[in-house]
């Protein structure tokens, strides 16, 4: 029999009034800004309102290093969040928005899958409240108020050589990655070469999820450089007076996004930073009311555990004061294989002696998680139909012999019914030892964090710096950076800056080729190997699937 797709699972779901939503875990429906009967934005007034009350406890789902097509971590977490609410638990699950990039590309959303979704799917797939809209907007605003200064005269002397600051689209577009604009005369400007950056890589993006309320907001935006001058002085969007109109296009995007999943659990959804090219975790406000709204709370940082784990504890736990009370790996069978060697194309063949080549992966991360993040955690067999009892048995085998539980969740087939069993269990370890840690200090320089990073998170041998490199790490450090946290851009699909180095590679170094201030989100971006900030679409893009008929019905969303 075929299996429905996951928009006609979602269909075929009858969802309730997200009033109703709202008033299962104690809001107020007239502190909501409602955008139809099904999404509304919330209130970030809550969190003042509620500061008194207690935290619930926070789950972080994160995964191993990841096949192209993801593993399904979204899925899980939605799973989990529903399995839990079985249970009987006050639970809200705290999702990122997806990126129109990866939608109308090879991924896909950021929704979930199956029977484990957020829905109204195509909504939240799609433009869903604008929010992305908005922190475009605010970007390229502070761009066309850099080229407006320098084109009336550039009183603050800009280098127009050393500008920084990109436009962005919310699309992959690799023609966009590097331009010159300013062309064909006086007029339209002074020529220069420039790019765009999707949005999710946007400094907009990272500040917006950073951010503790409106006038932290405006503060961050202050306090983005933009660039330099001609004498090497950092230019920020304060000393072009961009802040206030910026902050008001995104008035209302700093308000968390309350839908519901397909069993009816709340779930808030709110930014979008892609995790191998910025932290890639929903936005603080977003994950602080949540815990302040239910018992448990689940949330996901993008990618494997060496890409989002790490800038979630890193960055924004660092940020927010807030840790994990368990972490959940989740692991596919198919990635496993992935890593013992197998051809993507032949992953849904049975192969229990690649699945054990591939263990190591899985094992790497979980003592990161374990030794170097000091946390309780499960694995979690996220299971797909060509999964056979006896590769799911030899991960369970695998994990018990270092002692670590795997369990197998079906929830993409079965919903929150096929994840009971992995919501008992994080139930129990998050009653276990916490001795939560930083991989790196506050104090170390930026050299020793990305040491640490590299040698503890990524197993490598050590960090070279290309001469541009080199000269931007003196320049940050005597800017005074030196103290922020690291945002390390790499290929997800590896722990290695090559994406082609699978499993867990040995004996090798990360480059890094750049460095960047993110002044206002308060990062250093270290970017490797070939990272782009700007995607590009594959050679059958997922748009020439998807389509509208005459009942404004879409087809081929997943």
């Amino acid at each position: 029999m075929a299996h429905l797709s996951d928009i006609e699972i979602a269909n075929k779901n009858t969802m309730i009034p997200v009033v109703d939503i709202a008033k299962s875990i104690g809001i107020d429906e007239n502190t909501l800004d409602m955008y139809g009967k099904y999404k509304a934005k919330l209130d970030i007034n809550e969190l003042e309102r509620l500061k008194d009350e207690p935290n619930g406890k926070l789950i972080l789902v994160t995964a191993i290093t990841p096949t192209a097509a993801g593993e399904g971590k979204t899925t899980t977490s939605v799973g989990l969040a529903d399995a839990l609410h079985e249970l009987g638990e006050k639970v809200v699950v705290a999702l990122r928005e997806p990126s129109l990039g990866p939608v109308f590309g090879v991924k896909g959303g950021a929704a979930g899958g199956g029977y484990s979704q957020v829905v109204p799917m195509e909504d939240i797939n799609l433009h869903f409240t604008g929010d992305f809209h908005a922190i475009g907007a605010a970007n390229n605003l502070l761009a066309a108020i850099i080229d407006n200064h320098i084109f009336h005269g550039n009183e603050l002397e800009i280098d127009n050589r050393r500008i920084t600051w990109k436009r962005v689209v919310d699309m992959n577009d690799r023609q966009l990655r590097y331009i010159v604009n300013g062309l064909n005369g006086k007029t339209n400007g002074v020529p220069r070469e420039d790019g765009y950056d999707i949005t999710v890589a946007s400094e907009i993006m990272a500040i917006l999820c950073l951010s503790n309320d409106l006038d932290d907001l405006k503060e961050r935006i202050r306090n983005i450089v933009i660039g330099y001058s001609v004498a090497g002085k950092p230019i920020t969007a304060g000393d072009l007076k961009a802040e206030g109109a910026m902050t008001v296009l995104l008035k209302d995007a700093i308000r968390p996004n309350l839908v519901q999943t397909l069993a009816k659990t709340p779930a808030i959804i709110h930014g979008g930073p892609f995790a191998n090219i910025a932290h890639g975790c929903n936005s603080v406000i977003a994950t602080k009311m949540a815990l302040k709204y239910a018992d448990y709370v689940v949330t996901e940082a993008g990618f494997g555990a060496d890409l989002g784990a790490e800038k979630f504890i890193d960055i924004k736990c660092r940020n927010a004061n807030i840790h994990p009370d368990a972490v959940v790996l989740v692991a596919t069978i198919r990635a496993l294989k992935l890593h013992g060697g197998v051809d993507k194309k032949e992953l849904s063949t049975e192969n229990v002696e690649a699945v054990v080549k591939g263990m190591p992966n899985l094992m790497k991360h979980i003592e990161n998680i374990r030794t170097n993040y000091g946390l309780p955690m499960v694995v979690a067999i996220n299971k797909f139909p060509t999964d056979t009892e006896e590769e799911m048995e030899e991960v369970k085998r695998a994990c018990a012999s270092i002692g670590v539980e795997a369990i197998v969740a079906d929830v993409w087939g079965k919903g929150g019914k096929g994840g009971l069993e992995l919501a008992t269990k994080v139930k129990d370890v998050i009653e276990q030892e916490n001795n939560f840690k930083f991989v790196y200090d506050d104090e170390d320089s930026i050299e020793e964090k990305l040491t640490k990073i590299a040698t503890k998170i990524y197993g490598a041998d050590g960090v070279d710096f290309t001469t541009e490199a080199k000269r931007e790490l003196k320049v940050l450090t005597e800017m005074g950076f030196g103290k922020f946290p690291i945002c390390v851009a790499k290929t997800q699909y590896s722990f290695s800056d090559d994406k082609d180095l699978l499993c867990r590679p040995q004996g090798f170094r990360i480059t890094i080729r750049n460095l960047k201030v993110s002044a206002g989100a308060g990062f250093i971006v270290a970017i490797t190997g070939a990272m782009m900030t700007m995607p590009g679409l594959p050679k059958v893009p997922a748009a020439e699937r998807i389509d509208i008929n005459s009942k404004g019905e879409v087809t081929g969303l997943f």
